[in-house]
């Protein structure tokens, strides 16, 4: 059985705040324990102050890990540039690096590729990513894939605006969205330097 953190509870608030908070903590712990317990004791107050070290530690890596403002718009831009091939192969090489085995979908209607980590099955609908706009419609099509393949969740890849109903779709149905912030964290060190270009790339976007 899988074990989850309730969402209340310190660590988990931690978790989802500053790093140094918990640095904070575990300080504090450390130096009071030092000054108010009974010289054996001390140790047993700077073992307490671990797991928030820990945390906060956990919470630094994370938020380091987090694309800048400036290099999100930077791989939204470069994304423009590319064609559906060129972009089929970067998310292709994202998703394995990230552990997922992927086989891209022919004549599939709604999803272009069926991903499997640790048991899992997910399908993900990336062909429309330049899409200025995107509504509830490929979403829909993209759900009945998922249900119709005995999926367990789907992904849907967009760098343009989704619309609020479109959003309120995929959150009621478990439709993860790949944006500009995820795509910049899965694509990390993959895109082709700034300024050049690559066949095939129209670099125009279309609504949907």
């Amino acid at each position: 059985m899988k074990f989850e953190m309730a969402p209340n509870s310190l660590f988990a608030i931690l978790l989802r705040s500053q790093w140094w908070v918990s640095i904070a903590i575990a300080v504090v712990i450390a130096v009071l324990s030092g000054l108010l317990l009974p010289t054996g004791y001390v140790v047993v107050g700077v073992v307490a102050a671990l797991p928030f070290l820990g945390i906060g530690v956990v919470r630094a890596w994370r938020q380091a890990q987090v694309p800048s403002a400036a290099r999100v718009s930077g791989t939204v831009d470069a994304l423009a540039t590319l064609g559906w091939n060129e972009f089929a192969d970067l998310l292709e090489r994202g998703l394995q690096r990230d552990g997922y085995t992927v086989q891209r979908l022919t004549g599939q209607a709604g999803a272009d590729f069926r991903l499997v980590k640790a048991g899992r099955i997910s399908l993900l609908s990336g062909k429309r990513w330049k899409a200025a706009r995107t509504g509830i419609e490929p979403l829909r099509d993209l759900q009945a894939a998922t249900d119709s393949g005995d999926a367990h969740d789907c992904i849907y890849v967009a760098t343009g605006e989704i619309t609020d109903q479109a959003r309120q779709f995929a959150a009621k149905h478990r439709i993860r969205i790949f944006e500009g912030l995820q795509l910049a964290q899965l694509l990390r060190g993959l895109l082709p330097p700034a300024g050049r270009g690559v066949a095939g790339g129209t670099g125009q976007r279309s609504a949907r």
